[in-house]
């Protein structure tokens, strides 16, 4: 099919609830992308900071076959090996003692705020169960998640929301301890707001916060869904934050391309929900883990580092390039914002570059880049050489 056509298809029987780019994607190899004429397109979105080996990646694509052939889905009332060896390997890497799967990163939030409140109704009663989210902080599309998520522009359209949210101002621990009560049983986070603009929290601020949490015996939630599985050049953004969460959600780049998101939990939060409190029918689906696996196996120490020096050869090759429309980037690893200067809009940008080429994401007013792990040199050359011709 054609590009038109598939755009014509797309219309007539998908519902609308996406403002689509006026392109069609047809297949990649690496870092970029081919429209179904053959146009190439180097990408610095990665499907929203899901394809992290990038495109065409053979072991990946092996992975998933040999998967298919033996073992597509049994549910979860029996058990399969990968999973467990996921779970096993998520464990051991970032200390955390158990993990649940899910499909989306919204389904992860929603397991974990129901975690939460399982945890503080089991020991406190009821009463206790006010989750503390931060201003321009987003967490998922659900109704509750919409809730969770601080901004108010989301908080329309669906009522009635779900009530036990109350937000903090980010990097404001006065703020939060104003948001404090009786009745709070959690703090949820994003260590970089992604939606709201790639906006990384300050380091002694997460640290205060996971202080207060241990004190109130509130659980530390932390949303990396999209900051997690290597994408700010560790395997989860927390441990570059020196913090240890009670439960931290993933989804996004975990299997590289398939549905798959879950939640890990500490030791003391392993055993609150137990069987038939929570469950999802292709969560833990033997694929998705395998292709997972197959995704771990990339994301060696050696390699996040080079996640991060990729990233910040990426942000002084922008700010190098000193073009009108842009301000300072920011950012860890490879989740990078732009700022946008007075009289552009992040919108026109955007479709501009795609235009010559390049895909790139918004998010609040800004920018936001977020290459595959594995975009080389010469991709993210090719971008920046489109970055100037366009905007410059």
């Amino acid at each position: 099919m054609t590009s038109n056509e598939i755009k014509a298809l797309t219309g007539q029987y998908i519902m609308q609830t996406y403002g689509r780019f006026p392109m069609a994607i047809d297949h990649g190899q690496g870092a970029t992308l081919y429209d179904p004429e053959g146009n190439a397109y180097i990408d610095f979105t990665s499907g929203i900071g899901v394809t992290s080996l990038g495109y065409g990646n053979e072991p990946w694509a092996e992975a998933i076959a040999a998967q298919s052939k033996k073992l597509g889905h049994v549910s979860n009332l029996f058990y399969t090996e990968p999973p467990a060896l996921l779970a096993q390997k998520l464990c051991q890497r970032t200390g955390e003692s158990c993990v649940f799967f899910a499909n989306g990163g919204g389904e992860a939030n929603e397991g974990m705020i129901k975690l939460a409140r399982k945890y503080s109704f089991d020991k406190y009663g009821s009463g206790r169960a006010t989750i503390i989210t931060l201003k321009n902080s987003f967490h998922g599309r659900t109704i509750t998640t919409l809730t969770a998520t601080g901004q108010d522009v989301f908080h329309n359209y669906f009522f009635p929301f779900t009530e036990g949210f109350r937000y903090a101002a980010a990097n404001d621990l006065a703020s939060l301890e104003a948001a404090a009560g009786d009745d709070v049983c959690a703090v949820m986070v994003e260590l970089v707001q992604g939606e709201g603009g790639v906006l990384p929290l300050e380091q002694d601020y997460v640290q205060a916060v996971a202080a207060l949490c241990r004190e109130k015996d509130w659980l530390l939630l932390v949303d990396e869904v999209q900051t997690g599985v290597g994408r700010t050049g560790s395997l989860f953004a927390f441990q570059q934050y020196g913090v240890l969460p009670d439960v931290v959600s993933f989804a996004k780049g975990i299997a590289g391309g398939l549905p798959m998101s879950g939640i890990l939990a500490n030791e003391k939060c392993r055993d609150v929900l137990g069987p038939g409190m929570h469950a999802t029918t292709f969560g833990a689906n033997p694929v998705c883990a395998a292709a997972a696996l197959a995704v771990q196996d990339v994301l060696t120490d050696e390699f996040l580092q080079q996640v991060k020096e990729k990233g910040d050869y990426l942000r002084a090759a922008i700010e190098d390039l000193h073009l009108p429309c842009f301000g300072k980037t920011r950012g860890l690893g490879l989740m990078i914002g732009i700022a946008v200067a007075d009289g552009y809009t992040n919108k026109d940008i955007a479709q501009k570059l795609i235009a010559n080429g390049l895909l790139v994401l918004t998010a609040g007013p800004g920018m936001r880049l977020l290459p595959p792990l594995t975009i080389t040199k010469e991709e993210m050359d090719q971008g920046i050489a489109i970055m100037k011709k366009t905007l410059g």
